[in-house]
């Protein structure tokens, strides 16, 4: 069950993972790449439900797998499966604002009122999970702060 956990919050992780750094755009060319990054995220923002699906490979330096993701989002209403073909397990989180619940676990399905909350105590695992649905579409996410960005060449953030 140890794989399903780390597989889990490699999953969840995953919007955090850094790119082999590309050298910077030059100031110009930094402005005009925020102005697009904020259209994008403002189209982003515009469109509430969205969906994708793939399939991922983690490790935690000794243990690993890879399975397949599927991640509906409707507004607020989110549904994360993911499953390990070989081993045969699922996983599955569900919720809103006001309710997370996690099945597929040893000892059954756990619910509470935050899937940060419900992660951190089924897995022992911090992940910010309000941030992972504006991270994996490349925007920064709302009531974090102040994000900075640095552009790549082709006005992509890095």
């Amino acid at each position: 069950m140890k794989i399903g956990y780390v597989l889990l919050v490699s999953l969840l992780l995953v919007g955090c993972a850094s790119q082999p750094r590309r050298p910077a755009s030059p100031p110009m060319e930094q402005q005009a790449a925020e102005s697009a990054q904020l259209a994008r995220e403002a189209a982003l923002r515009a469109d509430a439900a969205w969906s994708l699906a793939g399939r991922i490979a983690v490790t935690n330096g000794r243990d690993g797998g890879s399975g397949r993701i599927e991640w509906r989002q409707d507004a607020a209403r989110y549904e994360v499966s993911l499953s390990a073909p070989i081993t045969r397990q699922s996983w599955k989180l569900t919720g809103d604002a006001s309710r997370a619940q996690l099945d597929g676990l040893e000892g059954g399905t756990r619910i509470g009122t935050d899937a940060g909350t419900l992660l951190r105590e089924a897995t022992g695992w911090d992940i910010p999970v309000v941030a992972l649905s504006e991270w994996v579409r490349g925007a920064r996410a709302s009531g974090l702060g102040v994000a900075q960005i640095e552009y790549g060449a082709q006005g992509r953030p890095l």
